[in-house]
């Protein structure tokens, strides 16, 4: 599989983790949202990853155990997009996962 139909398939799975997070835990990140509209899903979720402080989405779904429906564990859970993430990248995910309780 190329990578740009991986990155597709990726953009499909980032738009339907929002759509899940809105009838899920009711919550509707419109920032993510207006990201994935502008940048696509892949670079709006290395700027999440990336970043060192959680987002406020990811904060929010914390609060509603529902760490699932964030990108880190939408990247981590599913080895197909791993091929879309450098190893520091896979480190940051795990390591902000473990630190909320996922593995758990």
């Amino acid at each position: 599989m190329t990578n740009s139909i991986l990155e597709k398939q990726f953009d499909t799975a980032m738009m339907e983790v929002y759509t899940r997070a809105k009838s899920e835990a009711n919550y509707i990140a419109s920032i993510f949202h207006q990201m994935l509209i502008r940048q696509g899903g892949l670079a709006t979720a290395r700027q999440l990853i990336n970043d060192p402080k959680e987002s406020i989405g990811y904060t929010e779904l914390f609060l509603r155990k529902r760490l699932d429906l964030t990108v880190e564990a939408v990247v981590y859970d599913n080895s197909k997009w791993h091929a879309l993430f450098d190893n520091d990248e896979m480190e940051k995910i795990q390591k902000r996962l473990e630190v909320h309780g996922y593995f758990n």
